[in-house]
């Protein structure tokens, strides 16, 4: 069962001690925190003006590299590459209300429900170069459901940004919290970090997991249990 079992007067408290099972998260939600000064930029717009001045700086860095910016091969480059990135950040400029578009619906189903596999391709905020793999979203409902495409379009949000993959994963558990106050949440994100796979260690190949629960999967064993093993079923290669 997805629910928590009712405790008695003898076993007041489960694996994590607490004493009884909390219906919301205590973790700050998205609504509570104000939008970041990037986020206000990127929501008030002048897409264009910043793809000149991203242009601007790649051709500096393509000319420190040695490189000749006007020649055939790389005269339209650093616009390409503006667009490119201005496109790859562009979750800097949603907010969660538009993203579910009202599709939080009442319904009376209180079991576990579980998307997996939701492709993922992020920006490590470190070195800019990508990081791509999956993500896998799971609540157990409290009266209202999503639309399931929304815990996709939840994820895109966060993941178009400028990221850490351990911050991603916490971003969309809130998110999915705030959305529609399910009694828990779980997330796993495995990913492939260019930065570790293309310089430095080189470590291709090597996968990154991270995750992050709320409500009852936090303090329900049995509900992490059932969450883990429903990602795991049919699980494939990234």
């Amino acid at each position: 069962m997805c629910r928590p079992p009712k405790k008695g007067a003898d076993d007041a408290t489960d694996d994590t001690g607490a004493a009884h099972q909390p219906k919301r998260s205590r973790t700050r939600s998205v609504a509570d925190q104000p939008p970041t000064p990037c986020e206000l930029s990127r929501r008030a717009g002048g897409d264009e003006a910043r793809v000149q001045k991203i242009a601007g700086a790649v051709s500096t860095i393509i000319e420190a590299l040695g490189e000749d910016p006007g020649r055939p091969g790389l005269q339209r480059t650093p616009t390409r590459l503006a667009q490119l990135l201005v496109d790859c950040t562009s979750g800097y400029a949603r907010r969660l209300d538009e993203v579910l578009n009202g599709a939080v619906f009442e319904e009376t189903y209180s079991e576990m429900v579980v998307v997996r596999d939701i492709a993922l391709y992020s920006l490590c905020e470190h070195h800019v170069v990508p990081f791509h793999g999956r993500c896998h979203i799971a609540y157990v409902p409290n009266g209202r459901v999503l639309g399931l495409s929304k815990l996709a379009r939840i994820a895109e949000m966060y993941a178009r940004r400028l990221q850490v993959q351990e911050r991603l994963t916490q971003q969309i558990a809130q998110a999915v919290q705030d959305a529609c106050e399910p009694l828990g949440v779980g997330v796993v994100v495995e990913c492939s970090h260019m930065c570790m796979c293309m310089r430095g260690v080189r470590a291709a190949g090597s996968t990154t997991v991270t995750s992050a629960v709320l409500g009852s999967f936090r303090s329900d064993f049995r509900t992490r249990q059932e969450f883990f093993a429903n990602i795991s079923m049919g699980s494939r290669t990234i």
